[in-house]
């Protein structure tokens, strides 16, 4: 399969960016704000910058945004080496020990809530509380489904064609995909998904004891609401379960006021009481 290269930003990203070093190379985190931290974790293959709108919200709520770029986007470095998910939840802790004052929030978006849990697990202490943005893990989706969402990466297609795999497998009826016609990092995908495949869903999926929101798309079709529900009875009292009609798998570009307004109400929950 052939995959649609790397493309810039058709705006220039937000943010002031910082390099944080480490054992595997730098990452390159974008901040936005001031105040308590809160970590961002992108979908599968895609940029941190996708929490931008997110982000400009959340500092204007007296929040300082940390948008992760993973690594092989930007200046984050990609080595010839395969990572676990153990190795993406290290990333995540050395953001959190220099950017993120020791402790913070971790937002994961769709494959980024695998990570955020991942983080829950390994490193407690450094976790204030998880939120999780159209997560999956257990209940898969159609094999349709499926083969729009891989087809995201795929560059022997036509715009126009391509356009319609993203908008199946990631937007509801109705909501604009060309917000996402570009973006997709075949490369970091293949690399996440093999980090993923390296370890057992068991391992995260109840996020260690943080708490947890859970922000479920209603027309999910990649993370389908069923895994939102096993979470949510998994976790018990220590989790939050929010729905949000009318979005899909992208949630983010959909539905940006409703999502920012559930967040800052945990966040101001959390850290201002």
């Amino acid at each position: 399969m052939s995959y649609i290269l790397p493309v810039s930003f058709s705006v220039a990203p937000i943010g002031e960016s910082r390099l944080v070093e480490t054992q595997r190379g730098p990452l390159e985190v974008f901040i936005v704000g001031d105040g308590p931290p809160v970590v961002c974790l992108a979908s599968l293959g895609r940029s941190g910058q996708d929490f931008a709108d997110l982000a400009t919200r959340l500092a204007r709520s007296g929040y300082r945004a940390l948008m992760l770029e993973p690594r092989g986007i930007g200046a984050s470095e990609l080595r010839d080496e395969p990572l676990t998910m153990e190795d993406l939840a290290l990333d995540v802790s050395c953001v959190v020990s220099e950017l993120g004052d020791g402790r913070a929030t971790v937002i994961g978006h769709a494959f980024g809530n695998r990570v955020a849990r991942m983080v829950a697990t390994t490193s407690p202490d450094e976790v204030e509380s998880i939120v999780l943005l159209a997560c999956g893990g257990k209940v898969p989706p159609a094999p349709e489904i499926n083969a729009a969402l891989l087809s995201c990466f795929d560059s022997s297609l036509g715009a126009e064609e391509h356009l319609k795999v993203v908008a199946t497998a990631f937007f509801a009826p109705g909501n604009d995909a060309s917000v996402w016609a570009d973006g997709w990092y075949a490369d970091v995908a293949v690399t996440q998904g093999i980090a993923s495949a390296s370890t057992a869903s068991d391992a995260w999926w109840t996020a260690g004891n943080a708490d947890v929101l859970i922000v479920q798309p209603a027309q999910d079709v990649v993370a389908v609401p069923e895994n939102a529900y096993q979470i949510k009875s998994a976790l018990g009292e220590r989790a939050t379960l929010v729905v949000i009609d009318q979005a899909g798998h992208a949630l983010l570009p959909e539905q940006p006021e409703q999502v920012a307004r559930v967040v800052v109400q945990w966040l101001d929950t959390r850290w201002r009481h």
